[in-house]
């Protein structure tokens, strides 16, 4: 099964460390995703710039309205993602826990629908 682990970090955490700190997370954050990829668990792994430079699209009854910034006020926000195969959603979780950022937000595990079965239901 596949899962998308979407890593959302609340920034003033992340802020008040010292940068040697961030730097020793951050190296070993990627140590543990390149062995992950090199077991063929991590497929796809991907850090976000901050959520100040994102867009949001909203179409409501045929017109198209394009904002600035993440869709709703949080403290936490999308900071980036992994796409993993897993067994099931406790292996999937177990692979989340290698990484440490549910300590500075949360890590949600959400598991991939199958599209290929998607697109023959729909028959497109």
């Amino acid at each position: 099964m596949k899962f998308l682990l979407l890593i959302h970090i609340e920034p003033a955490l992340l802020q008040a460390l010292p940068a040697t700190e961030y730097d020793a997370l951050m190296r070993g954050c990627i140590q543990r995703a390149d062995a992950l990829q090199a077991k063929g668990t991590l497929l796809l792994s991907q850090r976000l710039q901050p959520a100040t430079t994102a867009q949001t699209l909203r179409t409501r009854q045929g017109s198209a309205r394009v904002t600035d910034g993440p869709f709703a006020e949080t403290r936490e926000i999308l900071a980036g993602f992994n796409l993993i195969e897993a067994a099931d959603a406790e292996e999937a979780m177990r692979i989340a826990q290698q990484f440490p950022w549910s300590a500075y937000g949360s890590i949600e595990v959400r598991p991939l629908d199958d599209m290929e079965a998607e697109r023959v239901r729909v028959g497109a």
